[in-house]
């Protein structure tokens, strides 16, 4: 069904993709999913793939021609658009315009030979970048449903977690210079990347567009990954003209990338919000490996880990390694750093203590589930006592912060129900001061994340950001244990890339 007429319009100053050097003005554009309309399935079965869907369209307003307002710029393909996800903020632009996606690594300042992931919106969309786009003997392609087109070893995953934070490793077409995607988007692999997105927003984004979209998070290379509004306004303003304001994502942590098609075992490349036991309870998934710290990453390929030092002994974490093309975002550069210096605690490691901040005068701590108020640090008795926290008020101009339910009426479908069921938009924690005990012209800001290991990823990134904007010097963080499984593993993968120290158990 078509959407409504827009009733509303918003210029920019942008015009070209060429704009992207210079500065340009940009818009924060809020959406309410609940809002925008309901979702209809056309296959009644709730465990049948996800072939397609449609949309009945509310009536006519605000929040959906902002939506038509942002799909109109991606099919002009001038300038990339900020937008929500579950997982993290994206960047997204037409897959399949070169001009367009090489304004995503512009405005990031992203390396070329960084992969980006294609999201779809339907598998049939996704049928047509897996079809060569010129005539070919392999024409009879186009008869065919578009869920034949798919490796069936993911099969069992895209009906449990599409749409949802879950991305494919898929092969191109046999003559790869025949798919419809830009070069741009696989930097040379003879595969690609590809997920349906478990937000409302995104998926009807897309819809709207009529164009498969690539978009890597909507942050600035090596930053921590934004999952506000606010977060991509602070690292692109004056580089992109549109960001879509959805509130806080709800996992807040990238997808996990799976490949089952490049070896003998199907592996994960990069953890992220599924699980490696929510993986092993699909069938052929059950013996699924870990090959984000083999060699692709930790050996020839990755940069992870330079400059990095281990506090016992001061020597470089890994030496400078060879270059070679990443197998998948993530994997090769660092990512996910702060301005701040991060010095990360091993789960079990104990807390910080006075030589843990010797030398900094503005010190940010994160805490999880062990630490207890002040994270060691000696405080002044009246906050030492208080076990009380304040209230931790959204600031006025974190529009994306404020608590709000959005979604629409429930699919049978599982992926669906489970997009649905986490449109609740839930505030995220903010730094706390603290008074030093010793040093009172030492300042403390602390963010507690909570026990809980989705709280602690949906809050991670945000909480990173916060504590730059305080201007701390060192951040200081409490790390959980990868092997407890849901996202856990997802969390210490980007504490590890952040962090410039790793305090580690003997």
């Amino acid at each position: 069904m078509s959407a409504p007429a827009a009733t509303e319009n918003v210029t920019t100053s942008c015009t070209t993709a060429a704009t992207t050097t210079m500065p340009c003005e940009t818009s924060i554009l809020p959406v309410d999913a609940s809002k925008l309309g309901t979702i209809t399935l056309s296959h009644p079965d709730p465990d049948a793939l996800l072939e397609d869907w449609d949309i009945s369209w509310a009536t006519s307003g605000a929040d959906i021609a902002r939506l038509q307002q942002a799909a109109a710029e991606l099919q002009d393909g001038s300038l990339p658009v900020g937008f929500p996800t579950e997982t993290v903020y994206g960047l997204g632009a037409d897959a399949t315009n070169s001009s367009a996606v090489r304004g995503i690594y512009a405005a990031k300042q992203r390396p070329a030979d960084n992969p980006l992931i294609v999201h779809v919106a339907s598998l049939h969309q996704l049928g047509s970048l897996l079809r060569p786009s010129s005539p070919s003997p392999a024409a009879d392609d186009d008869k065919k449903n578009p869920a034949d087109l798919i490796p069936k070893i993911y099969h069992p995953l895209i009906r449990r977690f599409w749409p949802g934070p879950l991305t494919l490793i898929l092969p191109l077409p046999d003559a790869p210079s025949s798919t419809p995607l830009a070069p741009e988007v696989t930097a040379g692999l003879s595969t690609f990347g590809a997920r349906m997105p478990g937000s409302l927003i995104a998926l009807l984004l897309i819809r709207l567009a009529d164009r498969p979209l690539a978009a890597p998070s909507a942050n600035a290379s090596t930053k921590p990954s934004p999952t506000a509004a606010e977060h991509v306004a602070h690292d692109l303003r004056g580089r992109i003209a549109t960001i879509l304001d959805g509130g806080p994502c709800d996992v807040g942590v990238e997808s996990t990338v799976v490949d089952g098609v490049s070896g003998d075992t199907p592996v994960i490349l990069r953890p992220g919000g599924v699980s490696i036991d929510e993986l092993r309870q699909c069938e052929g998934w059950e013996n699924v490996g870990v090959a984000y710290k083999d060699k692709a990453e930790m050996g020839n390929g990755a940069e992870k880990g330079e400059g990095k030092e281990e506090e016992e002994t001061g020597e470089p974490v890994a030496k400078k390694r060879k270059k070679e093309a990443p197998r998948a975002p993530g994997m090769k550069y660092r990512h996910y750093s702060p301005k701040a210096r991060v010095v990360l605690f091993e789960a079990g490691t104990g807390v910080p203590n006075k030589n843990s901040v010797e030398g900094y005068k503005r010190v940010g701590t994160i805490r999880t589930k062990k630490w207890s108020k002040g994270c060691g640090l000696p405080l002044a008795q009246q906050q030492k006592d208080d076990e009380t926290e304040e209230p931790k008020e959204q600031e006025a101009d974190q529009k994306s912060a404020a608590p709000a339910t959005n979604g629409t009426k429930h699919s049978q479908h599982l992926g669906i129900s489970k997009m649905l069921d986490t449109l609740t938009i839930r505030p995220v924690p903010k730094p706390q001061r603290l008074v030093a005990a010793e040093d009172a012209e030492r300042e403390i800001w602390e963010v507690n994340l909570g026990a809980e290991t989705k709280e602690i990823a949906r809050g991670l990134f945000s909480a990173l950001r916060e504590l730059d904007r305080k201007e701390v010097d060192v951040i200081l963080v409490e790390g959980i244990d990868e092997r407890e499984g849901d996202v856990a593993a997802a969390v210490m993968n980007r504490l590890r890339k952040a962090a410039e120290v790793e305090v580690k158990g003997s």
